[in-house]
């Protein structure tokens, strides 16, 4: 050693230390770069991204030869600087050389390389791992003799390479993903997406329409009145029943009913006749099941039934859309059906409305509690009927009894916070 030039002692001791970055960096890159990214990417046909998907499918590999060269490389930096300050300064060059390497290592390989890798992952992740895989294969032998005892460690504390495979996002994390994507995706769409995520926390019994509001076909009524009614619906399907909803027969869709009326031939048997068989569904059904329940049954209404069998209300594969996309309303002064604002800023609001629904459309913060709809919320707060004219605030908003009828309340003008009401 004694007979190498210090220009080649320097100049080997500096390559040294930038290999030292190349590892440090890389090890970030690699670690940090976004997995499903990368496996787009890989999926693409992008070679570096696949290589890194391969690297990275064990990562307890990948790390042992990334450290197994670091290692290498900064005990060889550090022998070449002991002997650099040995031949400047003797014994007391030890020290110095120490001190020097320690400020250069921590400067330039370790917080510059990981800084910029943590930055720009990629572009350092992708031309790394064509190093890293044929010195992986060629390090083999070494990196699974260093794995083989390290592995053996982490089993004593529960931990297996294998669990190491890319998991899978929860819910809750694909809800931060897509709230993150920024001007990526339009936020109407990400409003969509999160919709869609929202399916599985609610049931059929949070948007269903309510028993006493359903629309239908009463059997026990004249020919000409069934005729009458089928002419002014607004519904392609309606239930078929006899006295009452409880005496269901049937959903008969109104297509196939006025080409019987136009020609003369609609009777009530013949109302039978071309009633599909009505289809159930259980109270506490989360959307995004019984979303797939209406592909697989081909149907696009349904029932809900408690635990004893009663009709609760119904739901069709609409108001799950709706859901998802939002009201399917042409009106520009709402944002969704039965809210109607008012010139002074307060909104008229049908008592039938739910609460969830008037949260997420509207983006109020009404309380949520046992009661679905705001006629509910309203009588589970004053826990009698109201008369009109009745006033009474839920956190900052203020809702006022427009108009009851029998024993349930019919009209309510909610005034939002940000829009004080005189004393």
């Amino acid at each position: 050693m004694d007979d190498i030039p210090l220009s080649v002692l320097f100049g080997l001791l500096g390559t040294l230390l930038v290999l030292s970055a190349f590892f440090s960096g890389s090890e970030t890159a690699l670690m940090t770069v976004n997995r499903y990214r990368l496996r787009h990417l890989a999926k693409s046909g992008h070679r570096g991204a696949s290589l890194a998907s391969r690297l990275l499918e064990r990562p307890d590999r990948l790390i042992g030869v990334i450290l197994l060269g670091n290692n290498l490389v900064n005990i060889g930096a550090s022998a070449i600087a002991t002997i650099i300050g040995m031949r400047l300064y003797g014994d007391a060059g030890i020290a110095i050389a120490t001190g020097l390497l320690t400020l250069l290592v921590l400067i330039f390989s370790e917080v510059t390389p990981k800084t910029l890798a943590a930055l720009h992952p990629e572009r350092i992740a992708f031309p790394a791992s064509f190093v890293y895989w044929p010195m992986l294969r060629l390090l083999y032998p070494l990196v699974w003799l260093i794995n083989l005892i390290a592995n053996a460690v982490l089993r004593l504390i529960g931990v297996t390479p294998e669990d190491a495979a890319m998991h899978s996002l929860s819910s809750e994390e694909l809800r931060t993903v897509v709230a993150e994507t920024g001007a990526m995706i339009p936020q109407r769409h990400q409003r969509m997406l999160l919709s869609i995520l929202d399916l599985e926390k609610a049931t059929v019994e949070d948007i269903m329409v309510p028993r006493n509001e359903i629309v239908g076909l009463d059997l026990s009524d004249p020919i000409e009145t069934i005729v009458d009614e089928l002419s002014r619906s607004q519904h392609t399907r309606l239930p078929l029943f006899d006295g009452s909803v409880e005496e269901l027969k049937g959903v008969v869709h109104l297509r196939r009913v006025i080409s019987a009326a136009t020609e003369g031939r609609l009777t009530h048997d013949t109302l039978l006749s071309l009633a599909r068989e009505p289809y159930y569904i259980p109270e506490s059904t989360p959307l995004n099941q019984q979303l797939l329940n209406f592909q697989n049954q081909k149907r696009r209404i349904g029932f809900v039934v408690d635990e004893y069998g009663d009709i609760q209300g119904l739901v069709t594969l609409e108001d799950i859309l709706e859901e998802i996309v939002g009201e399917f309303t042409t009106d520009p002064a709402t944002r969704m059906k039965n809210v109607y604002l008012d010139a002074d800023g307060t909104y008229l609001v049908d008592g039938s409305v739910t609460v969830r629904s008037l949260n997420r459309t509207m983006g109020w913060k009404l309380p949520l509690g046992s009661a679905r709809t705001l006629n509910g919320l309203i009588l589970e707060q004053l826990e009698d009927i109201p008369k009109p004219g009745t006033t009474l605030q839920l956190r900052q908003y203020v809702l006022e009894i427009a108009q009851t009828k029998a024993n349930a309340v019919k009209m309510v003008r909610i005034r939002p916070p940000g829009n004080a009401s005189p004393a």
